[in-house]
């Protein structure tokens, strides 16, 4: 799962529309020339489909990260268990079933083997062990889990993705060693670590920041390194037997004439031998509108996990 913070489906203006200003080769050859826009939010081509997803949850006011993450992640409604949007950090009255139910432990407890791709600093580990900082609900899902948070050491071994993809943040961070990759260099790391693994997930955030800085420019290099993370990652998964799922939590970076999120559906792009079938799968949990949370049910019986998929309420 290539997970973008902050990405909704927005106009075909490209002065508020990053998307339709940055040059994205890669997300552009997915979807047959075209990108998600609102009078063209679905696709079914030749590699991959486009499904738009409802990231309001049917719950007033704007969507929020906590509780997208919640959704794809557990396929829970926590705007509708809270009534109201949250973000980024989880309300206490949601984490148990974020512990008990998101997609990192599902896998865990099958047997299978989760990947949380990205990496962190040794300042981050320290403010976890300190409890001076709050968990977003990726996070914590995979330390409910057990699955492992990768460290500065992963990634100068290569065995791990930086958060703004190339590694350039590091030297401010205090790790001057940490070298700085290109962008398809990123990609195939993240194809190497995806294949050694059932369900592996990577955070981009830095599209929900370039979407509150309203930077045109900031924007639209955020975007293009980010396509270079796709262009490398395609280049060494196997399609015929890996799902790759590009989605997001809100809208933001989309319409830059707002600094806050937008209530603009986001983009669920499913890349694979079988994206037509899953699609039409993920269309039958959801309806007519599908939301974040009908995307997990067909994702766990994707990887054949056998055992009850039955959800907290």
């Amino acid at each position: 799962m290539l997970f973008l913070d902050g990405v909704g489906i927005g106009s075909r203006d490209g002065l508020v529309n990053p998307f339709f200003a940055a040059r994205m080769p890669a997300l552009r050859g997915l979807l047959d020339g075209e990108l998600p826009s609102l009078d063209r939010p679905q696709h079914a081509g030749r590699l991959a489909s486009l499904l738009p997803l409802d990231a309001t949850l049917g719950v007033p006011g704007l969507p929020q990260s906590g509780t997208g993450q919640m959704a794809l992640l557990t396929g829970i409604n926590g705007a509708r268990v809270i009534g109201k949007h949250f973000g980024p950090h989880p309300y206490s009255t949601c984490c148990p079933a974020i512990d008990a139910h998101n997609v990192f432990r599902r896998v865990v407890q099958a047997n299978g083997r989760a990947v949380f791709a990205n990496v962190f600093p040794r300042r981050f580990f320290d403010f976890v062990e300190r409890r001076k900082t709050r968990l977003t609900v990726i996070t914590r899902s995979c330390l409910s889990a057990g699955v492992r948070l990768r460290g500065a050491d992963d990634l100068a071994r290569g065995s791990g993705v930086s958060a703004d993809i190339t590694g350039e943040g590091w030297r401010a961070l205090g790790h001057p060693e940490i070298p700085v990759v290109t962008p398809q260099e990123a990609g195939y790391r993240l194809a190497a670590l995806s294949a050694t693994a059932t369900f592996t997930l990577f955070d981009f955030w830095k599209t929900d920041h370039a979407g509150h800085a309203r930077s045109l420019e900031g924007a639209i290099q955020i975007l293009e390194r980010l396509d270079g993370l796709l262009e490398g990652t395609l280049a060494r998964i196997d399609l015929d037997d890996t799902l790759l799922i590009i989605t997001s939590d809100h809208g933001n970076i989309e319409d830059l004439s707002t600094k806050s999120h937008t209530r603009n559906p986001v983009p669920l792009i499913l890349v694979t031998a079988r994206h037509r079938d899953l699609a039409r799968r993920i269309e039958d949990h959801g309806g007519n509108a599908p939301d974040l949370t009908h995307v997990l049910p067909v994702l766990l019986e994707t990887m054949r996990l056998d055992y009850d998929l039955s959800l907290a309420p």
